[in-house]
């Protein structure tokens, strides 16, 4: 097989793989099995004995060592979902390629332009080959970039035995999108000692943060009257939703917030005038910052409250994930051996945090510290998605040196 990274990407985007939060099934939608499928048999046919997909989807498979010294082993992942933001059917890809610079208007839906003013990282990509969609439909970068980065990587590492590594074991997983993503891993069988989620953004990066972050569900129970009869007895719980929705910080918010700032972002509202339920996503990057802004709600909650005497209300606070950093940061040598694999594919590092969260959240705090490298990809979940040839390329490079950064360094 000569696949190149972009032939592996531009065949895996096309399957549609979107997760479905509304599912309760592992994995939530049975079409993401379409593509392991084909992941496995990709795998199997660069000689990867081992690769399957088991019955919540995920697909494992090794790489065995080369090397006659002990050498950690490495876990490269990434997800094979796409996001339920905006459709993921019947994606078109297309190539602009020898970008020349300025914004690109998408043929399928020209209303959808990729303005170079609301995508900076385009300046790097003169020359380059640009991937986008038409406009109808996300493109999955987020994260089949890496899918293709990791496959394309364990070619180059099987076909080339003069490249020392250690046993290298891939999962790629089902419905990280919908924070799922590693529910049902088997840690144990996958038996890695540290992994590397490849599930960013920008060539160069490495992040070893994330938000912490939690779900809040406010139900509020109303006064339901007759409407012909409601005057001072109706204390409607649509209304005293919308008043909650309406009190929030206005600089608390996903729109008004950026780098270390953290969020209160309401996601769902669904009632009827005697019972309302609103949805929440609490963001920040320390605990105590969560703490702070859950307090904040529930204080809101209840003022408002305080004004329909008939009326009450319950707080539910779940946890999602939390900043990886607190235990990477007891293994620093995954991070300073990305930067140096970065560094010799010839890029400079850039060590980052996310603000959202990757696998590699849950992993860290399941017992498998996990860092997150670039896949290249930019502008996720949304028609305007795209990503170049070249850093799709430069991600396959570093895993490559990766995997030699840890046999000599071991």
């Amino acid at each position: 097989m000569a696949d190149t990274v972009t032939d592996r990407f531009l065949r895996y985007v096309v399957i549609d793989t979107q997760s479905d939060p509304r599912s309760a099934a592992q994995p939530s939608t049975e079409k993401q099995k379409t593509l392991g499928r084909l992941l496995v048999e990709e795998l199997l046919a660069i000689g990867l004995s081992d690769a399957h997909l088991d019955k919540h989807g995920y697909v494992y498979a090794t790489i065995p060592s080369n090397v006659d010294k002990p050498v950690p082993v490495i876990c490269l992942c990434s997800h094979m979902d796409t996001a339920p933001d905006f459709t993921g059917t019947n994606v078109k890809p297309q190539i602009v390629r020898n970008y020349a610079g300025g914004d690109i208007r998408l043929p399928g839906d020209p209303r959808q332009v990729i303005r170079v003013a609301d995508n900076p990282a385009l300046a790097d990509q003169i020359g380059n080959d640009i991937i986008t969609t038409d406009g109808t439909t996300l493109l999955g970068a987020d994260d089949k970039a890496g899918l293709a980065e990791i496959v394309t990587a364990a070619q180059v590492l099987v076909d080339n035995p003069d490249i020392p590594h250690g046993t290298i074991r891939l999962l790629f997983t089902t419905d990280e999108e919908i924070g799922r993503g590693v529910d049902k891993v088997d840690l144990q069988k996958l038996g890695a000692d540290f992994a590397f989620t490849v599930d960013g953004e920008t060539a160069g990066h490495i992040e070893d943060e994330t938000f912490s972050a939690d779900s809040v569900d406010i139900t509020i129970h109303g006064v339901a009257i007759h409407p012909g009869f409601a005057k001072d007895k109706m204390e409607n719980a649509i209304k005293i939703a919308a008043a909650i929705v309406d009190g929030l910080p206005k600089d608390m918010a996903p729109e008004t917030t950026a780098g270390r700032d953290g969020f209160v972002h309401p996601t769902g509202l669904s009632g009827s005038m005697e019972k309302a339920t609103l949805s929440f996503i609490v963001r920040d990057f320390e605990e105590a910052g969560l703490a702070t802004k859950e307090a904040m709600l529930d204080e809101l909650a209840r003022r408002v409250i305080d004004d329909y005497p008939g009326s009450s209300y319950s707080f539910e606070v779940k946890q999602q994930y939390r900043n990886m950093k607190a235990i990477l940061d007891r293994h620093p040598e995954i991070v300073e051996n990305a930067i140096e694999a970065i560094r010799r594919a010839g890029m400079t590092p850039v060590r980052g945090s996310i603000r959202g969260g990757t696998d590699g959240s849950r992993l860290s705090f399941m017992g498998l510290p996990s860092a997150n490298l670039f896949a290249g990809g930019h502008a996720f979940h949304s028609p305007l998605e795209w990503v170049s040839r070249q850093d799709m390329e430069r991600a396959v490079k570093t895993i490559v040196e990766l995997a030699k950064v840890w046999a000599e360094r071991s």
